[in-house]
């Protein structure tokens, strides 16, 4: 709904569920088209409008994508307190999954897949199946999205039907969104489940690091965070690693920064080249000071990181003392984590600079307790 939507949320009348109940089932379809919009308006605002469910449900026979994107939002909404209702929109969401536009067979397998109803579960695998080859990549990475969500609601049936096969499979997809969305499937179901159901091999390994270059910044992050936990066979596979992410460490986004130096950190565990590992150390120190700019929520983050950081490897940041000077304005909780890294990485190189720093700041902090 956009903005000029607004009205939508203004009408207070006594009469409005009848009124609503009319409007729903008019012959007319921008006048349902209408309805629907107070609906989800009232919804919104907390009105319980969970009486006009069968209502709503009808106009999901539907061509236009914003109306029906409205009524699977009201479905979500209300089909756990309506379960027995709810099953009446499944014959349709099962014909959406095979609709010629991607954007409605994608919409129907993703609202099937919130709709956390048990009653539901078994009627979402057969599209769920078919949206997982689709031949849009758009739809592929829905569904494999949607895998991870119906295996917190039936992690047995998500076995039975051979989803994780499905999921495993996508890794080699030609497409690179559609392997980041497997990758967190799999990682989301792999942190759910005692046994081990996605471990990295050589030749996944490969499709990972290909892809990684081609899609976006957070299926980055899914794709890096995977990597972690891939054990390097030797040396030279752990350097090859190191090669390949080290780009990202010129990431504007945070996430996938913090994220390729956790991947190097582990890799040099391996690597025995002292030239290497010195030169890994340069590379990673302006990327982690770059962060400290950033606003003091970020910045918390980036602390919390090199915290841990500094503890195994003190010399990335050994020269970098002056960045964790904590400034007048800086947030407290900001301060103490600063604080914490200067006294690990104070020596007797740069000892100097932090006395230097602590008498020119010390009347400040007197006046600051006074």
């Amino acid at each position: 709904m956009s903005g000029h939507d607004s009205k939508y949320f203004s009408t207070t009348k006594k009469g409005e569920i009848p009124e609503l109940k009319e409007e729903l089932n008019s012959q007319y379809k921008d006048k349902r088209k209408d309805a629907v919009k107070k609906v989800i308006a009232a919804m919104t605002v907390g009105k319980d409008v969970s009486s006009l469910f069968t209502d709503v449900v009808n106009c999901m026979q539907t061509e236009n994508l914003e109306l029906k994107k409205l009524v699977y939002l009201y479905l979500i909404n209300y089909a756990k307190s309506q379960p027995d209702l709810a099953i009446l929109a499944v014959n349709t969401f099962v014909k959406d999954s095979q609709d010629p536009n991607p954007l409605i067979r994608a919409l129907a397998v993703r609202t099937m897949g919130c709709i956390r109803v048990d009653k539901i579960t078994e009627y979402l695998c057969d599209p769920l199946q078919r949206c997982l080859k689709d031949d849009d990549p758009y739809v592929r990475k829905t569904a494999a999205i949607c895998v991870a969500k119906l295996y917190d609601i039936n992690a047995e049936l998500v076995e039975d039907r051979g989803f994780l096969e499905a999921l495993k499979d996508l890794i080699s997809d030609n497409n690179p969104m559609v392997v980041a969305n497997a990758v967190a499937a799999l990682a989301e179901i792999q942190d759910s489940s005692a046994r081990p159901i996605f471990e990295i091999t050589s030749h996944t390994l490969t499709k990972l690091l290909t892809a990684l270059n081609e899609c976006t910044e957070w299926g980055q992050v899914f794709i890096l965070d995977s990597l972690s936990r891939y054990k390097a066979t030797d040396a030279r596979d752990a350097e090859n690693i190191v090669e390949r992410v080290t780009p990202r460490l010129q990431h504007a986004n945070c996430a996938v920064v913090l994220s390729a130096v956790k991947i190097i950190l582990l890799q040099m565990e391996l690597i025995t080249s002292t030239d290497v590992v010195r030169n890994l150390c340069k590379k990673m120190a302006p990327p982690l000071v770059t962060l400290l700019s950033a606003e003091p929520e970020i910045q918390y983050v980036a602390l919390r990181n090199i915290n841990l950081i500094v503890q195994k490897r003190p010399t990335i940041l050994a020269h970098e003392i002056k960045v964790f000077f904590c400034k007048y304005n800086d947030p407290i909780y900001v301060k103490m984590e600063k604080l914490e890294i200067m006294i690990k990485l104070a020596s007797d190189r740069n000892i100097d600079q932090v006395y230097y720093w602590s008498s020119k700041s010390m009347p400040q902090r007197l006046m600051l307790t006074l």
